[in-house]
């Protein structure tokens, strides 16, 4: 993952739903179309509230990883 580009980090570690949703929208209504957000969440179930987040606003998933217990997102702002 050290690789990837992106251009905002959140860590949502330790919060739990919807927080991370909610935290992720704000700092994507912050950035440029086509920029991406990689977003550090603990809650199991954000891999699949993020799927269903991008789902609905069009944002771009572009990949979903687990790490020792924490869930890696990188979503690109549409």
């Amino acid at each position: 993952m050290s690789d990837v580009i992106f251009d905002a980090e959140l860590d949502v570690r330790q919060l739990a739903c919807p927080l991370p949703i909610l935290r992720a929208k704000k700092s994507l209504s912050a950035m440029e179309a086509g920029q991406v957000l990689k977003i550090v969440a603990t809650d199991k179930g954000s891999p699949r509230d993020f799927v269903d987040f991008c789902g609905k606003t069009g944002n771009e998933l572009l990949s979903s990883t687990e790490l020792g217990g924490e869930f890696i997102f990188l979503i690109r702002r549409r």
